[in-house]
């Protein structure tokens, strides 16, 4: 069957970004239509200006709500779209040319009803957003599995490079409305009604993810958060790995505080670690300043989400508590 592309991405408030993110799409090397659905989530500085100045070259639909998070808005635009798959991306991507044409001869080869893409930092980034992007796809971090450039079973793609079949999308009822968390809870449920989903490694974008230490610290902390919950939700996804970052905040106070009553020695490990986060991030990214960004983005993603995955496990794991009650700044309703 005949593949016919929608994009869907909703917006919050940037219409900046929508127009380096539509500027993308022109350049796209892919001879077939598709369009892009774009859904403005309640904002209050709407992008409905770029939108009509780019209606021009690209196939938009615009659409206006009421704010319910993005994954209703995402649910929203698969509902009016014209096509029979769906690929989701976030508003702060950047497309590389490459991108449809690679997603195209996949799927013609080897048909999934999802997928999954890496990201990766544009050379326009700022020295802090690609630190962050290191931290955040390196294997010495969290990221391991999303920058590999293998196809690996069972995949959680993420919503913001995430494709979707009509058929899967009308058979699990789209996201939730927990956020973040929304993408890996779908993909779990595409497991569980029996399609299979993948991971497409040169199916990359650009993703500028937070612009500062503040907004960082905000999106790990509410990952951190909302893990616990997806593993009530999900017992089979839970993974040993998720309490690393906790793992990591624990031994690394404990090195602190016995190097300092016992020998310093004790603090060696974690620095031959940051060491090796220094030199592969200078080296990746062409920066020493770079590298040494990374070392502080990386306390501040393991901090960030160990110590809120921790308070989470015990509220909801472990005391049974009712995690909208608990966290109700995690869901729309």
């Amino acid at each position: 069957m005949k593949r016919n592309y929608s994009f869907i991405i909703p917006v919050f408030n940037r219409p900046q970004e929508v127009r380096e993110l539509l500027e993308s799409f022109i350049n796209l090397n892919f001879q077939e239509d598709f369009e892009i659905v774009l859904v403005e989530d309640g904002s209050t500085e709407t992008s409905e200006e770029v939108v009509e100045e780019f209606s021009k070259n690209l196939s938009i639909s615009y659409y206006f709500k009421k704010n319910t998070g993005p994954g209703d808005s995402r649910n929203f635009g698969m509902k009016q779209a014209k096509g029979n798959y769906f690929i989701i991306l976030d508003s702060d991507c950047l497309l590389p040319p490459h991108y449809l044409i690679t997603v195209d001869s996949f799927l013609s080869k080897h048909f999934y009803h999802c997928f999954g893409g890496a990201d990766a930092a544009h050379s326009s980034f700022t020295p802090l957003q690609k630190a962050i992007n290191y931290v955040m796809t390196s294997f010495y971090t969290t990221g391991g599995i999303r920058g590999s450039k293998a196809s690996v079973n069972r995949f959680e793609p993420r919503s913001f490079n995430m494709g979707i079949s009509q058929e899967a999308f009308e058979n699990t009822g789209g996201f939730a409305k927990i956020h973040p968390g929304e993408d890996p809870d779908l993909s779990q449920r595409i497991l569980r009604a029996d399609y299979k989903t993948t991971f497409l490694p040169n199916a990359f974008v650009y993703h500028k993810r937070r612009i500062s230490w503040q907004k960082f610290y905000t999106q790990v902390k509410k990952f951190g958060l909302v893990r616990p919950i997806l593993n009530r939700w999900h017992p089979t996804a839970s993974k040993v790995t998720f309490w690393f970052p906790t793992v990591f905040v624990f031994f690394t106070l404990f090195s602190v505080l016995f190097s300092l009553l016992i020998s310093f020695f004790f603090i060696v490990p974690i620095l031959l670690y940051l060491m090796v986060i220094w030199i592969d991030s200078s080296i990746k990214n062409k920066s020493i300043y770079i590298g040494l960004l990374s070392i502080a983005a990386v306390f501040v993603q393991f901090f960030g989400y160990g110590i809120a995955f921790l308070k989470s496990s015990i509220l909801i794991n472990l005391l049974k508590k009712d995690p909208q009650k608990q966290f109700p700044s995690l869901f729309f309703k």
